[in-house]
């Protein structure tokens, strides 16, 4: 048997334990009532409350963070093999990585260029080069390395016009999902003054003539809320450039419903304007359409349920290509004429172009008159062609079992560009030239790896309730695989996310050191499709822990990482509201009960003897806001107060000035990879190294 670290990992032998004095952290009388089942009253209490506070706004909750990191990072610096880790994992991210190229501009409109990000290695941010050749490094276009010291300001998106001349870009500070948006010119590399606040979960799209684009926003927070209030009234705009933003033009709210959220689809030819408005994360929505030539026209609606997922993907004149799970639950290719809209005849009116099939169709594009379709089958990818009239093409010949991204483009074009990955296999990129049919390597990182001495297998074991469920293992082939290697279990489990295979520089130093990485793919995720999430959302959600852990008896230590672990409050908070898709909320009284039964922090228990458990979260992740951490790890350390608790650590990492991942800088995430492989190392690793 293998005994696991979760993240969860695997206890072999477990060296003597650390006494750890914890901060003391003030209990208060906070006691709420929820209404449940036939108008039942349900108290609740919440002594960490006081923790809810953002840490830029709260002196209490800042020394609190400050005490608490105080001792994690010293008890992380004195594990003996913190040093080794940081090491080795400072070589393994040491490595020139690029992303595919794309277009840069609409072909006939703008010269024949070409957009990429690098990293030469150690970098903190990717850089953005412009290249006429997409086998040519080219120039650099947009160094976010010069924006801060520290590296926390990332480049977090980009968007061309049509011409070329003309980049719209976003920017993030500490890991927020709020963005600023600002435009450069593309020759000069000078900035114009336009500047766009308060943006977050969406791009820019320009409109053709290049004198403007479309894009989302909220309302400026009231002061001290921008990063804890809820996520409400969007609002989709049009920007004139050169005017200030309170002039742009709002193209579409839908105020009765200000927790709703609403996302703006253009037409290459820029003729058309389709709103895809849904209820939360979930992707089923609703449908509208007009002209983009309508100014101030009403919107005609096409789907005005959410019964299905309808995600607009191409056109051609006025015939539109979507991907829906209307009447195919693993997901197919539809279009329809918007001459005819209107929701009567929608879905009666739909033309099948690419079937649905037993694999899971993940996404699909239209690019040089060839529809390229992405599945999943048995959670490895796979990649096939069809006509617009829906015949098959062929498949794109994948190098081995893993994950495949990209196959974008403009609908003239001749060529596209995909990048495959594995476990064993780092982000590889290819053209693909479509007249062939021919795949042509582009770029081929060295990462100092023999990958000769590991071995990848996906297996599948049976849940609790007789599911099979798909896991992949990754080890040294010379591993004698005898029960007692320290093994590193990690999963997901929720909103359509599937995890796929993927190389990951940081994994690699376990692996290396002789860990054994196992990847669940849990029900709740979209390896199978939407019943494969349906089977793992609301009052499914069990299903989900079943999944994960089969024998809890066998972990050894736990590193729950920016989790959400408050499930009565969490919708209260920032993006939270869009959550209620997937877990329902207290607000509701049939899911009260439901939601305090799992809920991590109401249920951590006096006298408990936990795993080691390394609680990870950043002080200012404003999407799953760190209350969430802090209240789980100060409840944790309380309960060890308790007869019969034991003694092992029970600790929280709080990051500095960095969010829920996205934008991390590279020297943030190689210290944060060495305190975990180091801290479970310490409590499932061998009794004498490796």
């Amino acid at each position: 048997m293998h005994r696991i670290g979760l993240a969860l990992s695997l206890l072999s032998a477990m060296p003597a334990a650390h006494a750890v004095e914890y901060p003391v952290t003030a209990r208060e009388e906070v006691v709420d009532e929820y209404q449940g089942p036939g108008g039942k009253t349900i108290e609740v209490t919440d002594p960490y409350r006081w923790l809810e506070a953002d840490v830029r706004e709260s002196d209490r909750v800042a020394a609190w963070v400050a005490q608490q990191q105080a001792v994690t990072e010293a008890y992380l610096g004195a594990l003996p093999e913190r040093e080794a880790f940081e090491k080795r994992l400072t070589e393994l991210w040491n490595y020139e990585r690029r992303s595919a190229p794309s277009r840069f501009g609409k072909p006939g409109m703008s010269p024949d260029r070409y957009v990429y990000t690098k990293n030469d290695g150690l970098q903190n941010q990717s850089v953005l080069y412009i290249t006429d050749s997409a086998d040519a490094e080219g120039r650099v276009l947009i160094d976010p390395n010069q924006w801060s010291e520290d590296g926390t300001v990332a480049l977090a998106g980009t968007s061309a016009s049509y011409d070329g001349k003309l980049l719209a870009y976003q920017r993030s500070e500490a890991g927020s999902d709020w963005r600023v948006i600002r435009v450069m010119d593309v020759e000069t590399g000078k900035e114009l003054d336009d500047e766009l606040r308060w943006v977050k979960f969406g791009g820019v799209q320009w409109a053709p003539d290049g004198k403007g684009f479309y894009y989302s926003r909220y309302p400026e927070p009231e002061e001290g809320a921008a990063y804890q209030a809820s996520a409400l009234n969007r609002k989709l705009c049009y920007h004139k450039l050169g005017d200030p933003q309170e002039k742009d033009v709002v193209i579409y709210e839908n105020p009765e419903h200000p927790d709703w959220s609403s996302g703006l689809w253009v037409s290459e030819d820029g003729e058309w304007l389709v709103v895809v408005e849904s209820r939360g994360t979930d992707h089923q929505n609703r449908l509208y359409v007009r002209r983009a030539d309508a100014e101030g026209g009403a919107w005609t609606p096409l789907v005005q349920d959410f019964d299905n997922e309808f995600n607009p993907i191409a056109s051609e004149g006025s015939r539109l290509y979507l991907v829906t799970d209307h009447n195919a639950p693993q997901r197919r290719v539809v279009s329809f004429d918007l001459q005819r809209a209107s929701d009567v005849v929608f879905r009666d009116t739909l033309v099948e172009v690419v079937p649905e099939s037993a694999a899971t169709l993940e996404s699909a594009s239209l690019v040089g008159d060839v529809v390229f379709t992405r599945y999943l089958e048995d959670v490895a990818a796979v990649v096939k062609r069809y006509s617009l009239r829906g015949e098959p093409l062929g498949r794109v010949e994948l190098p081995g079992v893993g994950s495949v991204y990209g196959f974008g483009g403009w609908q003239d074009a001749t060529e596209t560009f995909y990048t495959y990955t594995s476990y064993d296999a780092p982000p590889t990129t290819y053209r693909y030239d479509i007249p062939s049919g021919e795949s042509e390597l582009l770029f081929q990182p060295d990462v100092g790896v023999d990958f000769s001495k590991f071995t990848v297998r996906r297996e599948f074991y049976t849940s609790k309730d007789g599911t099979r469920i798909p896991i992949f293992l990754t080890h040294r082939k010379d591993l004698e695989l005898d029960g007692t290697n320290p093994t590193l279990l990690y999963a997901y489990g929720g909103f359509t996310i599937s995890m796929t295979p993927g190389y990951s520089a940081s994994r690699m130093a376990w692996v290396e050191k002789g860990g054994v990485l196992a990847v669940a793919n849990l029900r709740g995720g979209g390896e199978y499709g939407e019943p494969w999430h349906e089977a793992g959302k609301l009052k499914n959600k069990q299903n989900v822990f079943d999944d994960f852990i089969a024998r809890p008896d066998l972990f050894g230590a736990a590193l729950p990482a920016v989790g959400v672990m408050d499930m009565l409050r969490f919708h209260t908070f920032t993006a939270g509201q869009f959550w209620r898709d997937e877990y329902g909320s207290a607000d509701d009284p049939e899911m009260v009960e439901y939601l305090r039964g799992y809920s991590p922090y109401h249920n951590v228990k006096p006298g408990v003897a936990y795993p080691a458990t390394l609680v990870t979260t950043a002080d200012t992740d404003d999407r799953v806001v760190p209350m969430h951490s802090f209240k789980f790890a100060a409840a944790l350390q309380h309960a060890q107060q308790s007869k019969g608790a034991g003694d092992k650590p029970l600790l929280i990492r709080i990051e500095s000035r960095a969010g829920h991942g996205a934008g991390t800088p590279t020297k943030k995430l190689i210290e944060q990879a060495a305190d975990l492989w180091a801290f479970l190392w310490e409590h499932v690793g061998p009794k004498s190294g490796s």
